[in-house]
């Protein structure tokens, strides 16, 4: 009987055992699982704040700035993830909610071109002029001056977690925006006409900032804006260029 009791109080151990290395080994992957998913996010702001200008100014005033927000977010709804209204990002019109919205007319009748990074392995990319779906394409935002021109060319694209990181898909294209430095290149192709542009510095600002959409009429420039830190919506990585050469 005493023999009975003590085989399979060992048995009872050795299943007990098997059960807490299996529950270990659990939290283990959960524990990588959750550093691979949030690590990404919380390099992408310490590289920012340690690399990238953090310019959070507004060209607004505080009582202008508070009114256009609002108003925004009343439409669009807030960025609180409790919201059941919350804002749909791959829209390009809800980045700067104090900007002009997309139904403002523009003289523009070029409908798309397509844009090339080297370094970010981005090979003629689709832009579409006043468009407004990021998920198809990157979008030429409020068109006002097209590539060649003096004035600012704005384009959005979509970022991610890097480990999504695909360039040829509109979801991800512009996750590895901020590996542009000064110097890098950037091809944009109308037609047979190529433009040649060079990044000049790169900044982070509030969606409240709207000056980095202002048209500047003593060169030819390019901004690539996208969202930061990486899979948040909470800033805007801006990447400024100038044309260089045709």
């Amino acid at each position: 009987m005493a023999l009975h009791i003590y085989l399979k109080k060992k048995q009872y151990s050795a299943k007990k055992k098997t059960v807490n290395f299996l529950s270990y080994i659990f939290l283990v992957v959960g524990a990588m699982l959750l550093f691979w998913s949030f690590y990404p996010i919380l390099a992408s702001e310490i590289y920012s704040q340690l690399f990238i200008e953090n310019n959070i100014n507004t060209p607004l005033s505080k009582q202008a700035e508070t009114s256009a927000l609002s108003q925004s977010n009343s439409i669009l709804g807030d960025s609180n993830i409790f919201s059941n209204n919350l804002r749909d990002y791959t829209q390009a019109s809800t980045w700067f909610p104090a900007a002009p919205q997309l139904n403002q007319p523009s003289k523009i009748t070029m409908e798309e071109y397509y844009l090339s990074i080297p370094k970010l392995n981005i090979k003629k990319a689709r832009v579409v002029v006043g468009g407004d779906d990021l998920k198809k394409s990157l979008i030429h935002y409020l068109p006002k001056s097209l590539p060649g021109e003096y004035g600012n060319v704005a384009i959005f694209g979509h970022s991610t977690l890097p480990q999504l990181y695909d360039p040829k898909d509109y979801k991800t294209i512009f996750t590895r925006l901020s590996a542009l430095e000064k110097g890098d290149l950037i091809y944009i192709n109308i037609g047979e006409f190529e433009y040649r542009y060079e990044v000049t510095g790169s900044i982070i600002v509030l969606p409240s900032n709207i000056s980095v959409l202002e048209q500047k009429k003593d060169a030819a420039y390019l901004t690539l804006i996208t969202c930061t830190p990486l899979g948040t919506y909470l800033k805007r990585l801006v990447v400024s260029a100038k044309l260089v050469s045709l």
